[in-house]
């Protein structure tokens, strides 16, 4: 079986102004992607009875990041935030929306990624994991969006099956026995493709499925014995077994030492699966003692807030907590500084390569996404001010993130030119699509689980 079929070299001149030659050698770039974590699950975040050694450690080694935030509370979206570069209020996908027999709706044709700036500076590209952003006839594949290899789900439904009965290997379908643990053979896939381009300089996206549901796991490992509910020992073996994923490739930079040469950030698409206080919530306490409102499909910091963390020994500092904000879509201009790239496509991120470095996030007027799931929703951060409307009909919430990060009490009444403010915001940093319309129901949709 061959793994490491690769797509031609597409010119991606028209999108840029050029590459500039630095002295110094481009960084192998890792961005690790899981799939609906909370922030409170790892221990280095403050969680108590999931172990997760290798992100502690990588935390360690590395700068923790607790307002990271991705790019909105759901997967297609907040993915297509991460790799355009553009927040949901301009981005080409601001939703889930489900194709038939397979996939979701496709990054158009024309869009610009994280991978083809890379790829046009000499960058070797991988995809290993979930898509979710178009099949391989569309025109949102990861082989036309400037991966050369893709291995694992292409459709996020089709990712719910943790013992599949096939996986992609880049267009290829690979069917297996239903009997199979996808991750192992995901896993075992990164691995070799980390190995076999690490003599040049390579981006691996890395977007693991755990531990997004069906809640599957082939080994209950520590939690076997535990007093706890199937559903939570699952869990809690879902969440480390992606520590161990991730440790095991972590292992691997050092073996082929390009450890120090390599920027590895790993965050989550969205906020946790589950609601507070329900039977994983309120065990492994998602909501960190109630410091973060919401969970996924919400726009409170709970359903946006990611377990960010970036290692790159030499150059981000070690054992440190910034308390600065950032976002996914300042990952494609920082991922083109540090390869060398100018930009002449549009996008919405600042770089980060000075923060990560350890210095000041860049200043920015705003912070804004949008989701349209069921209403539309809107949330806009401006300094440590925070305004959501949970519908175009619906009033704008305020909140002052710096005394009330929990969300709790409602200032819009007493800051009214505020709101006056978030409103205006709102209104200027989104792009009117006629797929994305600001409405208070979605047509056809269903509330979903």
């Amino acid at each position: 079986m061959n793994f490491f079929r690769f797509t031609s070299l597409v010119s991606l001149s028209f999108f840029f102004l050029g590459s500039s030659h630095v002295a110094f050698s481009k960084p192998n770039l890792i961005f690790i992607l899981c799939d609906d974590l909370a922030q409170g699950d790892l221990g280095c975040y403050g969680q108590k009875l999931i172990q997760t050694p290798n992100l502690d450690r990588m935390a360690a080694e590395g700068t923790r990041f607790p307002q990271l935030y991705s790019g909105t509370s759901v997967c297609a979206p907040s993915r297509s935030s991460l790799m355009t570069g553009r927040h949901t209020g301009n981005c080409p996908i601001r939703a889930n929306r489900e194709l038939k027999p397979e996939g979701q709706k496709p990054l158009p044709t024309g869009t610009v990624t994280v991978a083809q700036v890379l790829k046009s500076a000499g960058y070797a590209t991988a995809c290993t994991g979930k898509w979710g952003m178009g099949m391989f006839d569309t025109s949102g594949s990861p082989l036309k969006m400037g991966f050369d290899h893709f291995f694992g789900y292409n459709c996020q439904r089709h990712a719910h099956s943790y013992f599949p009965t096939y996986l992609w290997n880049d267009d290829k379908r690979i069917d297996l026995d239903g009997k199979t643990y996808a991750q192992n053979l995901i896993a075992a896939d990164t691995l070799a493709w980390v190995r076999a381009h690490s003599d040049r300089p390579f981006f691996l996206f890395h977007a693991i499925t755990l531990p997004h549901g069906n809640f599957e796991i082939d080994d209950l490992g520590l939690y076997k014995d535990k007093p706890w509910t199937p559903l939570q020992k699952r869990y809690a073996a879902m969440v480390t077994r992606l520590d161990s994923d991730v440790g095991h490739l972590l292992d691997l930079l050092k073996e082929l030492k390009v450890d120090d040469n390599t920027l590895v950030v790993f965050s989550g698409d969205n906020g946790a699966s589950f609601e507070p206080k329900s039977e994983v919530g309120s065990l492994f306490d998602q909501s960190m003692g109630g410091k973060l409102r919401g969970f996924k499909r919400s726009l409170y910091e709970g359903g946006l807030r990611q377990a960010g963390i970036a290692r790159w020994p030499g150059a981000v500092p070690a054992g440190k907590v910034s308390d600065e904000a950032w976002a996914f879509w300042d990952f494609l201009p920082t991922a083109a500084e540090l390869a060398g790239v100018s930009l002449a496509s549009v996008h919405d991120g600042l770089s980060v390569v000075s923060l990560l470095k350890g210095g000041p996030a860049p200043q920015r007027e705003a912070f804004y996404w949008e989701l349209h799931e069921g209403s539309s929703l809107q949330a806009v951060r401006f300094g440590d001010w925070k305004a959501v409307r949970n519908g175009p009909s619906k009033p704008i919430e305020l909140y002052d993130l710096k005394t009330d990060l929990a969300e709790s009490k409602n200032l819009a009444s007493e800051k009214t030119d505020l709101i006056t403010k978030a409103e205006s915001l709102m209104n200027s940093m989104r792009t009117e699509h006629a797929d994305w319309p600001l409405v208070d129901k979605q047509p056809g949709k269903k509330k979903k689980k």
